[in-house]
């Protein structure tokens, strides 16, 4: 198929598509603007992060729970990540693939039990 053959009917659909991704977004950004009511306070305009008031020194004590808990998330996000293509891929990467993603899962497994040992299920 050369250049000249291609029809720029079919980039319609694509364009229609963009246009109206477009003119959502916008009606979206500023419908609020114009309907919201606007009354800025104090607190609504203070800065707010993970749960602290912001007083104080930025150098202060911060729990290691929270880290614990991220790595949590990372290891089952990843997990799952992998584990559904390898699921719907598995008769065409045989046994390699399962050994693979079990060596996968078995390291894994290691990082959860080192959550559970360091007590960061435990809040």
């Amino acid at each position: 198929m050369s250049l000249h053959n291609i029809s720029l009917d079919h980039y319609l659909p694509i364009v229609v598509f963009f246009c109206v991704a477009v003119l959502i977004s916008t009606i979206v950004m500023i419908l609020p603007r114009l309907l919201a009511v606007q009354k800025p306070e104090k607190d609504k305009l203070s800065s707010y992060e993970c749960g602290f008031d912001p007083i104080g020194e930025a150098h202060g004590v911060f729990d290691v729970s929270f880290y614990l808990v991220a790595i949590l998330f990372i290891i089952f996000d990843l997990e799952i990540t992998f584990l559904i293509p390898w699921a719907i891929s598995l008769n065409k990467i045989g046994l390699v693939g399962f050994y693979s993603m079990m060596v996968f899962l078995f390291v894994l497994t290691i990082g959860f039990i080192y959550e559970w040992k360091k007590g960061a299920l435990e809040w």
